[in-house]
C-alpha cells in the first residue's frame, strides 16, 4: 500500500466523522446555514431590497423573498456585469459559470470564493467517503480521466467566464494533478468528436484507475477505445476501479456501459450544478444521494403537484416526506435566493436526508393531464430491459397529438438500440405495464382509451450523437432531454430514424 493510500484512508476517516455530524443534526445544520447566509447578505443590494435586516425567522424569509428564476434575477446579475459590488453577496462573484438557457439564452450564474471552496470540498469528500465505506483506496495511485469542457475562460465585466467543469479543472487538488488526463491542450478541444479521439490517442496506454464525466459521453469515449484497440475497456484498463458520474440517471446505460468494459465496477453518482453542489451518493449500499446541508446552500422544496399554483407552499427539510416529488428551491453563499433550480427531487431517506433526481419542472409530458415525469420513463425502461435481451445506446419521449385520422393520440418513444430485443412485443408491453402502474393518470388515459397504448421508433446507430450535434450540443455538460411535451425533439430526430 502505497504512502498517498494511507494518508487517503486517514482522510476519509476524517471526513466521514464530520459528515457523520452534520447530517446527523439536519435540521439545526439548515439553521445555522440560513442565518450565515442572511447575515452575510445583510448590506447587499439584494439585502437592502428585501429587508434582510429585519428578517429573524424562515417566515420573514419566505414573506419577503419570493421565488424566482433566471429572469427574474437577471437585472441583479446585469449589474454586476456592469461592475457593481455588493449586488447578490459581498464584493463580485469569482466568476460566472456559463449555462444554457430555455427561454433566455445564456445564463451567467454566480460563483463565489465561498461557493468554489464547498464546490471542490463536496467532490472531494464523494471520494473520500467510498474510500472511507470501502477500505479501496489503491485507485488514487492510478491514472484519473475527467471528461469536461475547455478550462479556457473568457471575461464578462471583468470576472472569469466558463463553462462549471471548466472553471473546476482549476480545482484539481495538486496531489491529484500528477495523475491527471487527458493533457491541459487536449482538454482546451472545443469540438467534442476530435477532443474524444485525441483523449483515447492519450489515455489508451495508461494505467486508468478513475474516469469520470457524464454517461452518455463517457460511452462514447468507451466505444472509441474499443474500436481503436479491439479490447473491452476493462480489459485494455486492467485497474480501473470506479466510475464518477452526475448529471443523468446511470441506469439506462449501465447494461451498454459493462458490456464495453466485460466486468462490472464501482461508481459515484453525484449532484453538481452551475448553481452549487448539492448531493453525492455517500454509500453503496444505499439508494440515493446524501444532501448536503452544511454546505452553503439552504434548502426549499415544493411539492410539484402544487408547483404551478398561485401561491404554492414552501417546505424546509424538516417537512419533507419520502415518496413525494419536489421542485428544488435554493438560497446560497453564491447569492442566489430561493431560487427556482428547475430540478426536481425525490427523497427515498430522510435518516439521513438521501434523494435521488426524478426530473426536471419543466420537462414532462401532460399533453393529456397525465404528468409523466423523467424518472418513470427511466424505471420503465430498465424494468423492460431487465426483462428482455436488449441494450439501450439512448432514448427521449414525446408525445403524439395529431395520428393519422382515426387513430388515438400516443406517447412515442425514440429508442436507439444497441441490441434491439428479440420480442419487440414483450419489451413494448413491459415498457407499458411499467408507466401504467407508476402512473394512475396514464393508467386511466388508457383504459378510457383517450390514449393508446405507446409505440417505439427506432433511431438509427449513432442518430442522438448526430441529432446533438445538429442543434451544438455535442458533449462536455450538454445531456439528451429525456422528454417533453411538445415535438420539438421528435421533429429534429426525424432524419437519424431507421
Amino acid at each position: 500500500m502505497s504512502l498517498k493510500s494511507v494518508a487517503a484512508k486517514l482522510f476519509a476517516k476524517r471526513i466521514a466523522q464530520k459528515t457523520r455530524e452534520w447530517s446527523s443534526n439536519p435540521v439545526k445544520s439548515q439553521q445555522k446555514v440560513f442565518q450565515d447566509l442572511i447575515t452575510s447578505a445583510r448590506n447587499t443590494e439584494f439585502g437592502k431590497d428585501h429587508d434582510f435586516e429585519n428578517i429573524t425567522s424562515y417566515a420573514d424569509f419566505v414573506a419577503q423573498v419570493p421565488i424566482r428564476d433566471y429572469e427574474e434575477l437577471k437585472g441583479y446579475i446585469q449589474k454586476i456585469m456592469d461592475g457593481a459590488n455588493d449586488v447578490l453577496w459581498p464584493s463580485k462573484p469569482k466568476y460566472f459559470a456559463k449555462t444554457s438557457g430555455t427561454t433566455s439564452g445564456a445564463k451567467y450564474i454566480p460563483i463565489t470564493k465561498e461557493s468554489i471552496k464547498n464546490q471542490v470540498a463536496a467532490s472531494r469528500n464523494a471520494i473520500l467517503n467510498y474510500i472511507y465505506e470501502t477500505g479501496n483506496a489503491d485507485f488514487v495511485d492510478g491514472s484519473m480521466i475527467f471528461l469536461q469542457g475547455s478550462p479556457e475562460l473568457d471575461e464578462k465585466g471583468g470576472i472569469k467566464l466558463g463553462r462549471l467543469s471548466g472553471i473546476s479543472a482549476h480545482y484539481v487538488p495538486n496531489y491529484l494533478q500528477r495523475n491527471r488526463l487527458p493533457s491541459w491542450e487536449t482538454n482546451c478541444i472545443e469540438d467534442w468528436e476530435t477532443k474524444v479521439d485525441k483523449i483515447v490517442e492519450e489515455t489508451e496506454n495508461e494505467n486508468m484507475t478513475v474516469i469520470a464525466g457524464i454517461p452518455s459521453w463517457v460511452q462514447m469515449y468507451f466505444e472509441k477505445l474499443n474500436t481503436k484497440s479491439g479490447k473491452k475497456v476493462g480489459e485494455l484498463f486492467k485497474n480501473f476501479q470506479l466510475f464518477i458520474y452526475g448529471g443523468v440517471n446511470y441506469e439506462p446505460y449501465r447494461a451498454k456501459f459493462e458490456e464495453l468494459l466485460g466486468r462490472k465496477v464501482d461508481s459515484i453518482e453525484l449532484f453538481p450544478a452551475s448553481e452549487g453542489f448539492f448531493a453525492y451518493q455517500d454509500s453503496q449500499q444505499a439508494e440515493g444521494m446524501l444532501l448536503l446541508l452544511d454546505a452553503g446552500i439552504f434548502y426549499e422544496f415544493i411539492r410539484t403537484d402544487e408547483f404551478f399554483q398561485k401561491n404554492p407552499k414552501r417546505l424546509t427539510i424538516e417537512d419533507v416526506v419520502e415518496g413525494v416529488d419536489y421542485a428544488m428551491i435554493i438560497s446560497t453563499n453564491a447569492g442566489l435566493w430561493a431560487y427556482n433550480l428547475g430540478d426536481t427531487v425525490r427523497f427515498v431517506s430522510t435518516k439521513p436526508y438521501r434523494v435521488v433526481v426524478s426530473g426536471r419542472v419543466k420537462h414532462f409530458i401532460s399533453a393529456f393531464g397525465e404528468h409523466v415525469i423523467a424518472k418513470e420513463v427511466e424505471e420503465a425502461i430498465q424494468i423492460a430491459m431487465s426483462k428482455s435481451d436488449a441494450v439501450i445506446n439512448e432514448f427521449t419521449v414525446a408525445p403524439q397529438t395529431s395520428p393519422p385520422e382515426g387513430e388515438l393520440p400516443y406517447h412515442e418513444w425514440f429508442i436507439e438500440f444497441e441490441t434491439p430485443p428479440s420480442d419487440f412485443t414483450s419489451f413494448i408491453a413491459d415498457v407499458e405495464e411499467s408507466m401504467k402502474t407508476q402512473n394512475s393518470y396514464y393508467l386511466d388515459l388508457i383504459a378510457g382509451n383517450i390514449l393508446q397504448p405507446l409505440k417505439i421508433s427506432q433511431v438509427k446507430s449513432g442518430g442522438f450523437q448526430e441529432y446533438m450535434k445538429t442543434i451544438g450540443k455535442l458533449g462536455g455538460q450538454n445531456k439528451v432531454q429525456r422528454l417533453s411535451n411538445d415535438r420539438k425533439v421528435a421533429k429534429g430526430l426525424q432524419p437519424f430514424l431507421i
